[in-house]
């Protein structure tokens, strides 16, 4: 009977929890949702860290950095030049549209925390702090999941062979 109302317990849990994260991080006219990081190996200088930034005002607004303790936090983009994958840090920021969304995903703008202090262990919370423009700075917990995943599901699927930021 116990293990039967501790799944019960959790499942009610989920269920209160689950609209709460759907929801996101609100500050000013922004949304902040659906955050993860990916693990780093042992002795891994860089890691990588991914948003979705959803803005309802009627101004602009600009993710300028942010800050850890355990790392420099710098805002980075992946781009296809010719047949060449670069990427650039974007030391003016990243715009963050009126009444529009910007999505920090694997091959595209991300979250690089550099000068790692310590590795980004899978199944940990990563806590950083973005910067905005007009918003501000907006704390936000970073679920880690596996080094290879393709989204922050949670599940730590690995791509097999994939190491991009």
């Amino acid at each position: 009977m116990n293990r039967i109302h501790a799944i019960a317990a959790a499942l009610a849990l989920s269920l209160v929890a689950a609209p709460a994260l759907a929801e996101g991080i609100k500050a000013g006219d922004l949304t902040i949702e659906k955050p993860w990081a990916r693990a780093t190996p042992k002795g891994a200088d860089v890691g990588a860290a991914y948003v979705e930034i959803r803005n309802v005002g009627g101004a602009a607004d600009k993710l300028t950095g942010g800050s850890a303790d355990f790392a420099n936090v710098e805002i980075h983009e992946m781009s296809m030049q010719g047949n060449v994958m670069k990427m650039q840090e974007l030391k003016d920021g990243l715009a963050i549209p009126a009444h529009g969304d910007v999505k920090l995903a694997p091959g595209g703008y991300h979250i690089m925390p550099t000068g790692l202090k310590h590795p980004l262990v899978k199944g940990e919370t990563a806590k950083l702090t973005l910067t905005f423009e007009h918003a501000g700075a907006v704390a936000v917990d970073f679920p880690i999941v596996g080094i290879g995943a393709a989204s922050g599901d949670m599940k730590g699927m690995d791509m097999k062979g994939m190491k991009g930021m």
